[in-house]
């Protein structure tokens, strides 16, 4: 055997740089999608502290035990809800309806989808009616927003779903009279303190809210 035969093979220097420069886009790609999202005030995105997501988040888990969450406008609760074991191991279902793209570059288009509350309706058929607990945070507090959200809610629920919406207290009048949903004794904080009085609804007898 000669000696060249006994040598390790090595990568030249070009291929090493490539490799490095690979593994490099690599990291950022994963840092990337573990990274939060932050918010974008023109499109009226307001992420809840982590006392309101953590609430909510039990609340919806406790409610629906192994069914279906439908997360509408309020991208901050699903991430939330993500972190918890009945998510995780499969035996209840989250799903986000959301404005936003980067969300659905970092979670796919099987857990969150494109949502337009101008277009209400405009959603996967296959979705219609199969969900047992919808949560909505609309994103602009206008009656025509609120009225819309409702249509949505509405086509995405289950008969007999439960129904939790947060929103400004000013519309707690419209809410119950599109949703059936009453105001609950917990108030939503923001990361970000708003000057508008924020208010729970639901239509059932929340545990935590």
């Amino acid at each position: 055997m000669s000696e060249s035969d006994d040598e390790t093979p090595r990568l030249s220097a070009h291929t090493l740089a490539a490799l490095a420069e690979f593994e490099a886009e690599q990291k950022a790609v994963a840092d990337a999608a573990d990274a939060p999202i932050s918010e974008n005030w023109q499109l009226s995105q307001f992420w809840y502290d982590e006392r309101t997501a953590d609430a909510l988040a039990r609340e919806c888990l406790l409610a629906v035990d192994g069914g279906s969450i439908a997360c509408v406008s309020c991208p901050t609760l699903f991430e939330r809800l993500l972190q918890h074991d009945p998510i995780q191991n499969g035996r209840t279902k989250a799903v986000l309806f959301e404005f936003d793209d980067r969300f659905f570059a970092k979670y796919g288009n099987e857990r969150a989808f494109f949502y337009d509350y101008r277009q209400p309706l405009d959603l996967p058929a296959d979705l219609r009616n199969s969900f047992d607990l919808i949560i909505v945070d609309p994103p602009f507090l206008a009656e025509e927003c609120v009225v819309k959200v409702a249509q949505t809610v509405r086509w995405l629920s289950k008969p007999n779903a439960k129904i939790i919406a947060c929103s400004g207290a000013i519309m707690e009048e419209l809410f119950g009279r599109l949703l059936g949903v009453k105001r609950r004794q917990f108030q939503p904080t923001h990361k970000n303190n708003l000057a508008n009085e924020f208010a729970c609804f639901a239509n059932f007898d929340t545990e935590i809210l």
